[in-house]
């Protein structure tokens, strides 16, 4: 009996720190995370101050540096010209046509071949 009371208290306990945990805002990680790249405090500082733990700090990192670099490698693909999007678009609808036109012959030889069976 005092082992399940103690672990409905623990589940409880649990259940009050879940659901009173603080939730940061995009921005409000980003201006941590720029924080700690800015050097004036450590890490360990920093996560001290804005009561977080050191591995949801490094997430929270890993995250904006990915982004940053995502960001950063699309603007090195140059984007397509109109007339090189009009261009594409005559292929595609070309190519959609020769699709639909080998489909027809060969529903139309599947049906001869059907017939002679």
């Amino acid at each position: 009996m005092e082992t399940n009371q103690k672990q409905s208290t623990e589940n409880f306990i649990k259940e009050v720190r879940r659901k009173t945990r603080r939730q940061f805002t995009s921005e409000q990680k980003i201006l941590i995370v720029m924080e700690a790249m800015r050097g004036e405090l450590s890490t360990a500082a920093i996560c001290r101050k804005y009561g977080i733990n050191n591995n949801l700090f490094y997430k929270w990192n890993k995250e904006f540096m990915e982004a940053g670099k995502k960001r950063l490698h699309g603007d090195s693909e140059r984007q397509a010209t109109t007339d090189e999007v009009t261009e594409l678009r005559k292929e595609n609808q070309r190519l959609k046509e020769m699709v639909a036109d080998l489909m027809l012959k060969y529903d139309f030889v599947k049906k001869s071949l059907s017939m002679l069976e």
